[in-house]
């Protein structure tokens, strides 16, 4: 099971909960609570990384590496 962190916030105009998966490019949805909105987002990473595995596309990770150059 992959896992994504998922950045979630409270939407006043929406009045509910937007959620986007940041390594997965345009990979967001939302509901009126948290709990709908982490539902509806599992949901929509599943999608995603159907479409990306049906066009033979790399499945984008969540390893972050820093590092350091100089200028």
């Amino acid at each position: 099971m992959k896992k994504f962190k998922i950045y979630l916030e409270y939407d006043p105009e929406y009045e509910g909960f937007i959620a986007d998966a940041p390594t997965l490019p345009g990979c967001m949805s939302q509901g009126k609570t948290e709990e709908e909105a982490l539902k509806n987002i599992q949901e929509a990473i599943s999608g995603y990384l159907k479409v990306i595995k049906k066009h033979h596309k790399i499945v984008p990770s969540e390893e972050i590496r820093y590092v350091t150059v100089g200028v």
